[in-house]
């Protein structure tokens, strides 16, 4: 039989530099709160959570622009930053790929969630599309984040 275990396993410290960039991180988390108590009367079951897609993608990129961008934050610090879960590390690692730099979620790119197995209309460039035609993706609410507008 396994032995029980008594004691609940203690998360290791956050690495030099956390300090600098906490309290963005706490900014980030209430408005992820805000969003996910906001009422959802006259929202399609659909846009309930768009805002919470795109809370999570802004927090994804300051910490991707603070390690790849701007280079402030350690190797360590950013590694600690994905296993903890304050960045979405799968959209992160389609962001360093060329063609997926302004990739709003990963979910715009599956093609086993569309009826025709093709990526999402955001993922179409501007200038293929009609003039004056407004697109906006059903799963985050994007409104285009083809690379190549």
């Amino acid at each position: 039989m396994p032995p029980i275990r008594t004691s609940i396993k203690s998360q290791k410290a956050p690495p030099e530099g956390f300090e600098d960039i906490e309290p963005t991180l706490i900014e980030f988390k209430n408005k992820m709160k805000d969003a996910e108590n906001a009422s959802h009367e006259g929202k399609k079951k659909y846009e309930m959570s768009w805002p919470i897609f795109q809370i999570s993608h802004q927090r994804s990129r300051y910490i991707y622009d603070l390690y790849y961008e701007k280079e402030a934050i350690s190797r360590q610090l950013y590694d600690w930053l994905l296993k903890n879960q304050y960045a979405d590390a799968m959209l992160i690692a389609k962001w360093k790929k060329q063609g997926y730099e302004k990739l709003c979620c990963n979910r715009c790119i599956q093609t086993k969630e569309t009826n025709f197995r093709s990526t999402c209309i955001c993922r179409v460039p501007k200038t293929n599309l009609k003039e004056n035609e407004n697109i906006q993706c059903i799963s985050c609410g994007c409104r285009g984040c083809s690379s190549g507008d």
